[in-house]
Parts: structure tokens; sequence; C-alpha cells
């Protein structure tokens, strides 16, 4: 026997086995009025209700709905509400700018948009056949009590349609099958052991790779909802006191915006013994790691994966050979990237290029047959990222294969002139990029924020240079250093180096040298 697998298994089992329960705690300060604390059957009477009123405005199946929101509980239903009866949603990232978000609209050829109230004065001119705000406005059109016209399931058909953060050039929009989302979503919550005890903070935007899939994997264990709309340090550790929270998923800067908001609590950190973060995005400091265990008491788990395969790839979690280990020396073994998941398979290219293949890796690019050829090239989900993959079999992001910076003949990888920068202690922020050179071709350059206290007469250029001097081959280390306010990242905490590097390689015809 083979039943299809589809995002509305996540659904039907919860409102079966956890009808009555709790399920989803809204964000209170959403500008959309907050929806009361839903329990599962709730969750799935208005799922039901937005697949009826997208029938009655005469949505076919297969039809693209899109939605541009903070986290909200609408949100969440939102992933249910087209995808589980067979119409493909459409998540955007709300940090988008009119432009951008009209070019999504248009490439996937959404028949609606969904806005948050807040968005609708930076969003409001984007054309689309039908807009609805958020909250009264589109409640009223979704019909309750009426059971959405059937579907027949399918779990190759798409899903969901996910654009790229846009580190490169314009977004691409990736389709996910159901079959990629469910298989995701089943490896990810068991290899970080998502159970019906379990109580989610919403801290990642769910609009990427659908919250990295962590709504269906915890919808479909039963688990608790908490919607966070904005991440913020202090917020954070409230809210793991207020509600118990035990997971939470994010880049790199919630974590460290909560080892901030740590240094400044009264008692106990919240989650001492009980937390699970899983951190993905950018690869973290090592210091940023064993700081998680020995000043929070939570568990550090690291992932890698790309919007493409819905994300997860690889996982690294503590593992009991290394429970003798001190903080320090587990935090470097888990700043790698991790070993492959349950049911991916992990090479490298000639020239050190991480490949794929899983379950999770995306059916095409829409409306993309070239880029998505090229991206499936061999057989293999080609992931941009250059790599290293050990005698153990874990892997080592390297770098972004086009952030590699040749200097004298040199490869070096900047996230290690980054983790080296990031060990300094005045450091908060930093980027590491090649910029052109006479001599060299490429000479390394280092982007830095300053943390808050910092003395910034006494951190001078010169004092980060020798920092690197002592801890690194001296090709490897940043011949100049610039002091910034703020380096450009996507929503998901990427650093945006193409925007980085571009006012340094202006007018040159060849982004190397």
């Amino acid at each position: 026997m083979q039943i299809p697998l589809t995002i509305a298994d996540h659904l039907r089992r919860a409102e079966l086995v956890y009808g009555d329960r709790i399920a989803v705690i809204d964000e209170p300060e959403q500008i959309a009025s907050p929806l009361p604390e839903l329990t599962y059957r709730r969750v799935a009477e208005l799922s039901k209700a937005m697949a009826a009123g997208f029938d009655e405005m005469g949505l076919d199946v297969g039809s693209r709905v899109a939605m541009v929101s903070h986290n909200a509980a609408r949100l969440l239903v939102f992933l249910f509400g087209t995808s589980a009866f067979g119409r493909v949603g459409v998540p955007i990232n709300f940090r988008l700018n009119a432009e951008e978000v009209q070019y999504i609209v248009d490439h996937s050829n959404a028949d609606v948009l969904i806005m948050d109230p807040e968005l609708e004065a930076a969003l409001g001119d984007v054309k689309v056949g039908r807009r609805l705000l958020a909250g009264e406005e589109s409640d009223s059109l979704f019909i309750e009590g009426v059971e959405p016209r059937p579907w027949i399931p399918n779990e190759d058909a798409t899903a969901t349609i996910n654009y790229t953060s846009g580190t490169t050039a314009r977004p691409k929009g990736v389709e996910m099958t159901h079959r990629n989302l469910w298989l995701n979503a089943a490896v990810f919550g068991w290899q970080a052991g998502v159970s019906d005890r379990d109580v989610y903070l919403h801290t990642l935007p769910m609009f990427h790779c659908n919250g990295w899939g962590m709504p269906y994997a915890v919808t479909g264990m039963g688990g608790k909802h908490v919607v966070m709309r904005k991440v913020d340090g202090p917020e954070i550790l409230r809210r793991i006191e207020q509600h118990g929270i035990t997971l939470l998923c994010g880049a790199p800067a919630v974590i460290s915006a909560v080892l901030d908001a740590a240094d400044d609590w009264d008692g106990e950190i919240p989650g001492n013994g009980t937390m699970r973060c899983v951190v993905a995005g950018a690869p973290p400091p090592t210091r940023t790691i064993e700081r998680v265990e020995t000043e929070l008491g939570w568990e550090f788990i690291q992932i890698y994966g790309l919007t493409e395969t819905a994300p997860l790839l690889t996982m690294n979690r503590n593992r009991a050979e290394w429970d003798a280990d001190t903080p320090a020396e587990r935090a470097t073994r888990l700043s790698r990237a991790g070993a492959p998941a349950l049911g991916v398979a992990l090479s490298t290219s000639a020239e050190g290029e991480l490949l794929a293949r899983s379950n999770h890796v995306l059916k095409s690019y829409w409306a993309q047959p070239e880029a998505t050829a090229e991206a499936l090239n061999g057989a293999w989900f080609h992931t941009g990222d250059g790599a290293v993959i050990g005698n153990d079999h874990f892997v080592t992001i390297t770098d972004r294969k086009k952030d590699v910076i040749i200097s004298g003949g040199e490869n070096v990888s900047s996230i290690e002139v980054e983790d080296t920068l990031f060990s300094h202690p005045a450091v908060a922020e930093v980027a590491v990029i090649g910029v052109p050179d006479e001599k060299w071709g490429e000479t390394i350059k280092a982007l830095v924020v300053l943390s808050d206290g910092a003395d910034a007469e006494a951190i001078d250029e010169r004092a980060l240079i020798n920092h690197c001097r002592d801890k690194l081959a001296h090709f490897k280390c940043p011949t100049t250093v610039e002091f910034r306010d703020e380096l450009a990242r996507t929503a998901t905490g990427k650093l945006q180096k193409f925007r980085l590097r571009a006012p340094y390689w202006e007018g040159m015809t060849k982004q190397v040298n």
C-alpha cells in the first residue's frame, strides 16, 4: 500500500489526536487583532474556512496564493489553508520593498496577496488580482462551516513556492512538493527530538523555508506554537519563562541577541537545562556556541541547508562520545555544519563545491528550466557552497563559492577570518570580503561592527589585524579594516556580501581579480 504524503497529514493528525489541546498562542502585539488562543480543532476549522473562501473566489487547484506578513497565527493557518487543500502557498519576505514583492507576485502569477496591515503603507501599490489585509478583511472572506472542494492528494504536486533570500541577483522561486516538505519535517523533527511535550517559539520567520518545516513537524506531533512577531532578546527570555518554551530556531544573530539580554537578566536564565536552540543561516563563532552552553544552559544544535533543500541537509548535535569534552571542545565540534541528515547523500565536486542528493531537494525553480538544469546537473543538487567532508563524514562549510578570496594565488576562507575576528571581545559583527588589489589580485578587507561599550579609540584597525596575525597564517589576515554601524543582512541573518562588495568592484567587468 502506498498513501500519498501531503501537508494535510499533519493538520489531520493534530485535529484527530490533539483537537482540544491549545495549539497556538498568537503574538499579542499584532497590528491586525491577534487571534485568540487556538486549539488544533480550531486551527483545522480556520484552515478549511480559508480553503472554502478560495473556492468561492474561483481559485482552482494549483493556483498560487501569496502572503507577506510578520510572524502571526494567520500566517501559520495560511501554510495549511493553501497547501493542505491543493493550492500553492507563496510566503513572501516581509522585509522586501514594493518592487521586490511585485516581482514575486508577478513571477509566481499569484491570484491573491494577503498582506500584514503594518506593510500596507509600503506595499499598498503592489498590483495583484485580489489583495486582502490580514485581519478583519481577510477573516470575513473565509467561509466557516463549509467543507472545501475535495482535492485528490498528490505528493508530487507543488505545495509551496519559496523565493530565495536574494544573496545573489533576482530571487528564484523554489518549488517544494508535498513529499519534499513532509519528509523534511519528519527527518528534522525526529533528529531534533520534537514531541507533544514541546513548546515551540517562532523566532524564525515563517516565510523562510516555511519556518524550516518546524510548523509542520510541531503540528504533526501536537506541540504548542508560541508566535513571536519580531525578534527581541529580552522578550525571547520573557516568553521562554512565561510559556515554558523548549525549542526555537534562528540565525546566529538571534542567539547573540539572547546572550546580550542574558547579561542583564535577573535570576536564573529561563530554559536552563530544558531549552534546545537550532541555528543555521551562517556558521556561528565557536565562542557563541560555547556561551550557549555555559551561560544559558541551553542545548545548541546546528543545521545546514538551503531554501532549495527545504532546508535540512546536515545536523550537528551533541553526542555521547563528546560528553567528557570541555565546553570549548564541544563548541569546536559543534561549529561544523554536521553529518548528513537521514536520507541525505553528500559529496564534493572537483572544485570543492558541496553536492547533495535528498528527498528534500527542490522539484524545480518556478518557470526557470535553465536554472533548474544547472542546479541539478549530474543528478546532484549544486549548493554553491564550498565545503570539506571529513573522514567522520561531518561537513565543514568553507565558504560561498563566489566568496572565496584568492590573494596572491592562495585561497582564503572568509569564514575562517570572520571566526577569528569574532573571537576578539570588541567585535559584535564582521564580514570579510575580497577587494581588488593591483599587486595581489585581491586583498582581504574586514568590515567590523564593534560591540556596545567597546572602546572605539583603543580598538583600531591595527589592533584587529594584529589579533588575526596572532592566530592565522599572515596571508589570511585582513590588510584593511573598516568600521561600520551595521552590516547588510537578509531577513534570515545571512550577510549580503554582494552588496558589501559592490562599491569596491564598481566599474569592473568581472567580480574576481
